[in-house]
């Protein structure tokens, strides 16, 4: 999988991007929590006031207040009020962040104090026995002590209040604010609603934002995977193109296509999750974190706790389930080999009658793969409802500690809920990270069929330094004791061949089935590259010169007429771009396709369907013929391309076709005699050797493996005559 994912090379800047993007939704992702908390807190338990620095208040409270305030707080409080009336003290507009933090330190301890002493509670304590319990006369007399003495009792106040927690002292000051606000005639209704609305819509804008990044890291994220994808198709199908057909064997040109197409595609899934998911589950798993630590360190041990047990039970199904994805890949393999195998005999199976026993194996391969399929399902269908049962139970247990905490005035309600998300978003992280553990087997086989297309090292390969055909030599073809052996195989399939075929002249291949003679014609094209000896054209060794250029020379016609979608006109001009209708009706006269062509429907525009199946067989080898022709080449190759063809259509086609090939080299396979006897040389092969190169004449007398065919094919009469 990490070669695959070099190709991300090129698109590093869109992953730093992307990179930068999920930190940003991470951090909306982590900051929607606290608003949350804050529309509890403040604006349903608070009634909208967030913290101690009241706006208005009265001459009277704000002088009761400043009782028990330092020299130092007395001045920073009357720096930030202005007195606009005798009764009504209000917040200068222009009070800086940092002066409202001070405001909200003193005045939550200030109210504090006074909400105490109004409820008679700070009298009732130790240090506070032997002052007043009605709170005017204290107030009176703190008033009239001297600033030494009040210092004394300000310092016993303030110890006091060091053993209350902080949300305590917030809590009572905004009691003390409400009251305020109602004996002022302020609107509390009015001011929660306010505050609602307010964080309520700053939570709208952060999910927006959420769902543009969310949009931006799938887009590139796609882009990206989806560029990704194109070049390895781009890789894969320039490396096939290259094959020889060894390679192609080897592969098949079924799984060729399946790892162009859907291995690629399997991949360029992952890579998108990968983008999405794998860089941002660790993001959003250490923020979360970081920031229900800082909500309440308290209760990180139960997070500790659900993260530990969850990777437990990770470790435990992939142990269990890992082994079976290695296995699955294999029998899909089996599964595919087994039904190409039953649909490519499909005509002999029906001739033998042996359906039953394909559908039987048929049915074996398939149920070994449902059956580790369904194996690996299961035991994956255990994660979410263990993994729902974890968070669940972590969610009974935060809200079991937060109550606690509740109780005891430590926490709030707003904070327990907030813990709760981010608990979850750290558990979702890791559920996000177990889903990608399940994709990430499959399309890691993929990555490894794609790569062993793309790594492949091709049998025939191109020179570094080609040389130049020589030009007074133009269509010459020499095999110089060539031997060839497919890889891997015992034996050579053909040994030792030297011939020369010259321009002009025409040679022909004969011999049984197995003889060797197409393998022989697909060395000249280089097919295939020989095991020993060396192929000359134009006097140079076909392994020295560029491959396209020793093609370019070559107007080769295969067993099987093979055509492509298109029109005729487009499948005439396949070898040759710049042929003219004028070329193309002359290449269709000589090859005897001029009259069926001239009466399809829009004749050279007429549409072949894929694999030219609105043609027959016969049909087929014309136009490939044609194609040839067309295409004037130094060197034809006929490779049994007459097999289809009538003996009428057949003779017509080599007389058309001798004034074409008069100055060429033409190099025919054929298993009639018919069509090679007027050949100027004909070679018989046997089992890969040469056995006889003469004339039909000379053949007959001189190679008894010639004679044995010849007289399997013709009459005495026509022997004769020959």
């Amino acid at each position: 999988m990490l070669k695959v994912l070099q190709f991300l090379k090129k698109s590093l800047v869109s992953v730093f991007l992307i990179i930068i993007l999920l930190i940003i939704q991470a951090y909306l992702d982590l900051t929607l929590p606290e608003y949350t908390s804050k529309i509890i807190n403040v604006g349903v338990q608070q009634n909208g006031i967030e913290n101690a620095v009241i706006t208005k208040i009265s001459k009277t409270s704000l002088d009761k207040l400043l009782l028990f305030a330092t020299e130092k707080e007395e001045e920073i409080i009357l720096e930030n009020y202005t007195c606009k009336t005798e009764d009504i003290c209000y917040l200068n507009d222009k009070v800086t962040t940092t002066d409202k933090d001070k405001i909200n330190t003193i005045f939550s301890k200030l109210m504090t104090v006074v909400a105490y002493i109004d409820t008679g509670y700070l009298s009732k304590t130790e240090s506070f026995k032997t002052m007043p319990n009605d709170p005017e006369q204290f107030y009176a007399y703190l008033a009239s002590m001297d600033q030494k003495s009040k210092a004394t009792y300000l310092e016993k106040i303030n110890e006091q209040l060091s053993k209350v927690p902080e949300s305590i002292t917030t809590q009572v000051a905004v009691t003390y604010i409400k009251s305020e606000y109602k004996e002022l005639g302020v609107d509390i209704s009015s001011l929660q609603t306010n505050y609602i609305i307010k964080v309520g819509l700053i939570m709208l804008l952060i999910a927006l934002g959420i769902m543009l990044d969310g949009i931006c890291v799938t887009l590139i994220g796609s882009r990206m995977a989806a560029k990704m994808a194109k070049e390895l198709r781009e890789r894969v199908f320039s490396k096939v193109i290259a094959f020889s057909k060894n390679e192609m064997k080897n592969f098949g040109v079924a799984s060729l296509i399946t790892r162009t197409t859907n291995d690629i595609q399997q991949v360029q899934m992952i890579v998108v999750f990968l983008l999405r998911v794998v860089f941002y589950a660790p993001i959003i798993a250490v923020g979360g974190v970081i920031k229900a630590h800082s909500t309440n360190a308290g209760m990180t041990n139960i997070i500790g706790f659900g993260i530990g047990a969850i990777i437990v039970v990770m470790l435990a199904l992939f142990v269990i389930a890992m082994p079976k994805f290695n296995i699955i890949q294999k029998l899909v393999d089996k599964l595919n080999l087994v039904t190409r195998e039953i649909l490519t005999g499909l005509p002999v199976i029906r001739a033998f009658s042996n359906e039953h026993h394909e559908e039987a194996r048929f049915a074996e391969a398939n149920k070994k793969l449902t059956d580790t399929d369904l194996f690996i399902s299961k035991t994956m269908s255990f994660m979410m409802p263990i993994m729902m049962l974890i968070m669940n139970l972590i969610t009974l247990a935060l809200v079991y500690k937060g109550a606690i905490s509740v109780d005891n005035g430590s926490m709030q309600v707003g904070d327990i809920l907030a813990y709760i998300q981010y608990t979850m978003q750290i558990i979702m992280a890791f559920l996000m990270i177990s889903s990608m553990s399940i994709m990430l087997p499959r399309a890691n086989v993929s990555a490894k069929r794609i790569m062993e297309v793309i790594e492949t090292d091709i049998i025939v390969k191109e020179t570094k330094n080609p040389e130049k055909f020589i030009k007074n030599e133009r269509g010459k073809v020499v095999f110089k004791n060539v031997s060839f052996r497919y890889p891997d195989a015992d034996y050579d399939v053909l040994t030792n061949i030297t011939l020369t075929a010259e321009p002009g002249k025409t040679t022909a291949f004969i011999g049984s089935t197995g003889s060797g003679k197409s393998t022989l014609i697909n060395l000249l094209p280089r097919f295939y590259d020989t095991t020993k000896g060396e192929i000359t054209v134009d006097g140079v060794n076909i392994k020295n010169v560029d491959i396209k250029e020793l093609r370019a020379k070559i107007g080769f016609v295969a067993q099987k007429g093979i055509l492509f979608t298109g029109t005729i006109k487009e499948n005439i001009r396949y070898g040759n771009k710049k042929v003219t209708d004028k070329d193309i009706e002359e290449a269709l006269k000589i090859a005897q396709a001029s009259d069926f062509v001239s009466k399809l429907e829009n004749g050279l525009d007429y549409q072949i369907s894929q694999g030219g199946t609105n043609v027959s067989g016969g049909q087929k080898q014309r136009l490939a013929i044609a194609r040839a022709i067309a295409k004037n080449p130094d060197i034809y190759v006929f490779d049994d391309s007459f097999s289809a063809l009538d003996f009428k259509t057949d003779a017509a086609l080599r007389k058309e076709l001798a004034h074409v090939t008069k100055d060429k080299t033409v190099l025919i396979v054929a298993q009639r005699i018919s069509t090679i006897m007027h050949a100027d040389q004909i070679v018989v092969l046997n089992e890969g050797n040469i056995v006889g190169i003469g004339t039909h004449k000379e053949l007959l007398e001189k190679c008894q493996v010639y004679r044995e065919i010849a007289e399997s094919q013709l009459s005495k009469e026509e022997l004769q005559n020959a």
